[in-house]
């Protein structure tokens, strides 16, 4: 259990590390994000918004009590708007206090939850080789590259450099990462450990 706590911190703050560098360095943050012209006349637009929250646009005029029905009558049209007028997906937030410290630390600990779980699951495998232990850790960041990323670029047209550009940021992450892990945590290591003081145990009566 030592290895494996030691084994996703480390991880997570060599994730953590990886992460700042790419953001602040290498262009992989910037990838797909551009600043809004005309942003003052935006910004006076979205003032008459009710309430902070996430706002997809076209609307479809559905009320909140929308029958399922209801909704799947309008898809088709509103598949029609999107095809045919502006479209996207607002974070919009009337005001937003903003610590970049308590942004960096709340980064920080969710790479090291991160690397934890992926620590743990390592632990519960029988893997004899450095390489396959990293190369498990490595699966770990595909599958979790993929998982929103892929889904909101289908979904709700995120581009497809910045899709590209934040996969590969949390893959790369996890590579990365594992190089460490996979060198600390040896759950094969600690099964041989258990095996002989199990067969020296006498026989019970």
């Amino acid at each position: 259990m030592f290895r494996k706590l030691i084994g996703g911190i480390l991880g997570g703050l060599v994730f953590f590390a990886w992460s700042s560098l790419a953001h602040t360095v290498l262009p992989l943050g910037e990838m797909g994000v551009r600043e809004m012209p005309n942003e003052q006349a935006v910004i006076t637009a979205m003032q008459g918004l009710p309430d902070h929250g996430l706002y997809l646009f076209p609307s479809s005029g559905l009320p909140e009590n929308a029958t399922g029905a209801q909704k799947n009558a309008v898809m088709e049209q509103q598949f029609q708007k999107i095809a045919t007028s502006p479209s996207g997906l607002l974070v919009y937030h009337p005001a937003r206090p903003v610590s970049f410290p308590r942004l960096l630390v709340t980064e920080a600990a969710t790479n090291i939850v991160q690397l934890l779980l992926v620590a743990f699951l390592l632990g519960q495998t029988s893997l004899l080789s450095f390489g396959a232990r990293w190369g498990f850790v490595t699966m770990a960041g595909f599958l979790a590259g993929i998982s929103t990323n892929v889904s909101y670029w289908n979904w709700y047209g995120f581009p497809t450099n910045y899709t590209l550009a934040y996969a590969f940021t949390v893959v790369a992450g996890f590579v990365i990462a594992g190089l460490v892990v996979a060198a600390i945590v040896k759950p094969a290591e600690e099964m041989l450990s258990v095996i002989p003081k199990a067969q020296t145990r006498p026989a019970a009566r």
